[in-house]
């Protein structure tokens, strides 16, 4: 509110709008002047009251029809959100292929052979196997295992799959058992 009187401001509007045409303005155009100073005027006292409202209701928009960011968003929208944010791509993406695993490396082999972890920082995948017959299987495949993930996540996504032998039957003892036996470990790994 600058105090000086909207129908002066149009005036001087008007003159000036006027000098340029040469010819004094018309009343007409002293009238639209004079409405066009007075809607932005209206306008500014409308954009102040409602801030100082606002800010006596504790600040900050209110959600209303317009979308916002405070509105809810998908589940799936705010798990790619939070994923992107923390730099989480690769170990996400390695994550379903672990989801995928028997799409990836065939019925057979997922029967018997199960990813376990992955290591983001030397981009090992260990898998384990439940026979050392399916871990020589999984060794000869390794290869083309890393190719074909790679091709799916990205080049370098996974380097090298670590496979580990199965542990063997938990070792019993008891009256049975010879002191210092091994056990059936010799027909393991």
């Amino acid at each position: 509110m600058s105090g000086e009187d909207p129908a002066r401001k149009a005036a001087g509007a008007a003159k000036a709008a006027g000098a340029s045409k040469g010819d004094e303005p018309s009343g007409v155009d002293l009238a639209r002047v004079a409405l066009r100073a007075a809607k932005e005027q209206a306008r500014a006292r409308g954009d102040a009251a409602r801030q100082r409202k606002q800010a006596r209701r504790g600040g900050g928009l209110r959600s209303g029809a317009g979308a916002d960011g405070r509105d809810p968003m998908a589940l799936g929208a705010a798990i790619n959100r939070l994923i992107t944010e923390r730099g989480w791509e690769a170990p996400a993406a390695v994550g379903g292929v672990m989801g995928r695993w028997p799409q990836i490396v065939g019925e057979d082999l997922a029967k018997h052979c199960v990813p376990q972890r992955y290591d983001e920082d030397e981009r090992v995948l260990t898998v384990s196997c439940d026979s050392t017959a399916w871990a020589t299987q999984l060794r000869v495949l390794a290869p083309t295992l890393v190719a074909r993930i790679n091709e799916d996540l990205g080049h370098g996504s996974v380097r090298i799959i670590k496979v580990l032998n199965p542990g063997g039957p938990a070792r019993r003892y008891g009256p049975l058992r010879a002191p210092g036996s091994t056990g059936p470990g010799d027909t393991y790994g």
